[in-house]
């Protein structure tokens, strides 16, 4: 029991520490990426801890959530605005 709930506690944090590894814009434009890469994770870790079926439940969790991670960061991908110029180095 202890150990289920230390490894969900842990690929939880992992995705969130993953999930700030975007870049450096003010807004970015990889919030596709980091869908996939969180919901791939994250319904990995879910799929896991549910059923018998451990390897076989991680793989579809982890195809469905790559899946809904990337619609999600695709919608919010669309929804940013462009970044607009604002000087700088330019030649």
């Amino acid at each position: 029991m202890y150990y289920k709930t230390y490894c969900t506690l842990l690929a939880a944090a992992a995705s969130l520490l993953l999930s700030g590894c975007t870049g450096n814009e003010a807004v970015p434009a990889n919030a596709t990426q980091t869908g996939i890469a969180t919901g791939a994770i994250a319904g990995s870790v879910i799929g896991y801890n549910s059923g018998h079926h451990r390897g076989t439940n991680a793989a579809l969790g982890a195809v469905a959530g790559a899946a809904v991670g990337g619609l999600i960061g695709n919608a919010v991908d669309n929804n940013n605005p462009q970044p607009v110029e604002t000087g700088g180095w330019h030649e």
